[in-house]
């Protein structure tokens, strides 16, 4: 109660949307539950026998895909800071990450470990020789530094500046994670396009849109 009061207080004295300090303490750990009942639903699908006649493949893709949407959702943050002026939103940034990178290390160690069975050589040859392969090698690397650069300890390292500029190459990992389904997929490519579509449109929702002036505030 006292959390939906400071939200509408705010409301009422800054002429926005929302409280830009409003955060529930509840919120967290929702975001946190709900990105783990993916992982929980595709357990006791698996346990239960329930993927089809392709189980490790079925795994492997939906893996795939809750580490694209995590990515989604993570760059709709700030974007949603931007128009909402919800600063406080900013600290649902990094947990969104880290779980966009914990559903892309499942879905690559689904690969690794369920369909080649730790055979390097053919994982190599595969990188090597496979496109789609290596496009998804080349994002899962890039989201794995970001995530380590996420400890707040090699923040302060970097510096915010560098520590910034370093996280832009989300986008890189995001393209490249697109693309990396796209050449998967052999028929059917309406997913990775209703991705790419996603991802363009938060792309443009960073272009520097003029802002609007208050009526309020002409004298």
């Amino acid at each position: 109660m006292q959390n939906s009061t400071e939200a509408v207080r705010g409301r009422q004295q800054g002429g926005g949307l929302i409280n830009p300090r409003w955060f529930p303490r509840w919120l967290k750990p929702v975001v946190h539950a709900a990105c783990l009942l993916p992982l929980v639903w595709v357990v006791l699908a698996a346990w239960q026998d329930r993927l089809g006649a392709n189980p490790i493949e079925a795994i492997t893709r939906f893996l795939g895909d809750w580490a694209l949407r995590g990515l989604l959702v993570a760059l709709l943050v700030t974007p949603l800071r931007r128009f909402s002026g919800w600063t406080a939103v900013m600290r649902l940034r990094r947990p969104l990450g880290l779980w966009a990178f914990a559903y892309a290390l499942l879905h690559l160690l689904s690969y690794v470990v369920l369909d080649q069975y730790f055979d390097w050589a053919v994982i190599w040859g595969d990188i090597l020789k496979r496109t789609y392969i290596t496009l998804g090698m080349a994002s899962a690397v890039i989201l794995l530094v970001l995530a380590v650069t996420s400890i707040p300890a090699l923040i302060r390292r970097l510096g915010g500046r560098r520590w910034v500029f370093l996280h832009k190459s989300v986008y890189l990992a995001s393209v490249l994670g697109i693309l990396h389904y796209f050449w998967m997929v052999k028929a059917d490519t309406s997913s990775p396009w209703l991705y790419a579509v996603c991802l363009m449109f938060l792309l443009v929702l960073r272009l520097p849109f003029p802002h609007r002036r208050n009526p309020a505030l002409k004298s």
